[in-house]
């Protein structure tokens, strides 16, 4: 369990790398962080029960006990709150991700990552590729397109014209 949970926070923690500039808020970070102090406090608990099992002391064994509930009532309380709190936590990434779109021209570090955003979830805008239409990009440009990240990667000779939206 200590192992699954070790990769489950390190994976979040290696994902958000691609998407730090999406959320910013750095606390949205807390309970990958969490979630491996989690795993290393049962890992040594874990090793202190096999201790306590292989010495049978009964003791050692309600010890044990005692410890693993509390931990079992912190994962629920963590569950509940991000249950809980889910929709502050969208609601934040869509305001985040619509100041980035804002900021988009094609050339900078934040266009960059909205350009591997869209390409690695297979998606367009925050919600659909309609949100491009208020962006300054969008209006500068005054070709009626989006850019060329949104189109569909099986489709060839894509060129992000709105009036071909199957494309995108």
């Amino acid at each position: 369990a200590a192992a699954g949970l070790s990769y489950v926070g390190a994976y979040v923690i290696n994902t958000y790398k691609s998407y730090d500039n999406f959320l910013q808020d750095k606390y949205a970070m807390l309970p990958a962080v969490i979630i491996i102090c989690v795993a290393v406090v049962m890992f040594v608990i874990g090793l202190i029960g096999c201790c306590a099992t292989f010495r049978e002391s009964r003791v050692g064994l309600g010890l044990f006990l005692a410890i693993i509930l509390v931990i079992f009532i912190a994962e629920v309380s963590t569950f509940v709150l991000g249950f809980v709190y889910r929709e502050k936590v969208k609601t934040d990434v869509q305001g985040t991700m619509r100041s980035v779109f804002e900021q988009y021209d094609g050339k900078n570090p934040e266009s960059t990552v909205v350009d591997y955003l869209q390409e690695q979830l297979h998606c367009c805008g925050v919600k659909n590729y309609s949100d491009w239409t208020t962006t300054q990009w969008f209006n500068s440009t005054g070709n009626n397109s989006v850019p060329l990240s949104c189109c569909q990667q099986d489709v060839k000779n894509c060129t992000g014209h709105l009036d071909q939206p199957q494309e995108l």
